[in-house]
């Protein structure tokens, strides 16, 4: 589902070229979830970045779900994302002007898919928001509001869904509770989990779980 070979992103600063990620051979399943850690600066966040298609590497080989992202156009790449990659961060980053419902419902109609309210509806059910569709961002709790981002991140039923810290700003009551929700939909829909955490509690209950440093997987 997930394959990369060589990976590098190198950026250039006035000191000289910095390595960000120092090739990346990486291997993930259909189905598979997998959780990375490592300290902050390692490459986490630009290695999640690169594999969802949101930036370009500077070398090597990725390709999800047996699309070469080197071989695609960029609105070939944006359509792909739109049917195939989830993702889910730290920050909620929902629209303070839509409701629940609107914000999960967006993807769908962005894509011009059918039914979007009633699919939107359906899954803020399953993560437990059914009394909430029409609550903005605002009169909602943060748990309340991640719940709606990954509603929304899930909406279309994309076979990979990326997590970037997903819990990083809830309380530990709470960021379990989201973790367990993202693990539940994941497996009922058997995506292709990638989680970015600093909790290596969180991390271990993936399927499997790997660690990064110095843009290097150990």
């Amino acid at each position: 589902m997930i394959e990369t070979e060589n990976l590098t992103v190198t950026l250039p600063s006035r000191a000289g070229d910095v390595n960000i990620l120092r090739g990346i051979d990486l291997s993930v399943a259909a189905g598979e979830t997998v959780g990375l850690i490592g300290p902050s600066g390692s490459g986490k966040t630009t290695l999640l970045m690169v594999l969802a298609g949101l930036e370009p590497p500077t070398g090597g080989f990725v390709a999800v779900a047996g699309c070469d992202y080197g071989a695609m156009s960029e609105d070939d790449l944006a359509r792909f994302r739109r049917t195939h990659i989830g993702i889910v961060f730290q920050s909620f980053h929902l629209v303070p002007t839509m409701t629940a419902l609107e914000n999960t419902a967006l993807p769908l109609e962005l894509a011009g898919e059918k039914d979007c309210r009633a699919r939107a509806a359906a899954i803020l059910d399953e993560v437990g928001l059914a009394d909430r569709y029409d609550h903005y961002p605002g009169q909602m709790s943060g748990g309340e509001q991640q719940r709606v981002a990954l509603a929304r991140a899930m909406v279309a039923d994309p076979p990979v869904l990326f997590a970037d810290e997903p819990t990083g700003n809830l309380d530990q009551a709470t960021g379990e509770s989201i973790m367990q929700l993202i693990l539940n939909l994941a497996k009922n829909r058997q995506s292709t989990l990638f989680l970015i955490t600093h909790d290596r509690a969180l991390a271990e209950r993936c399927d499997r779980t790997l660690t990064m440093r110095d843009g290097l997987l150990a």
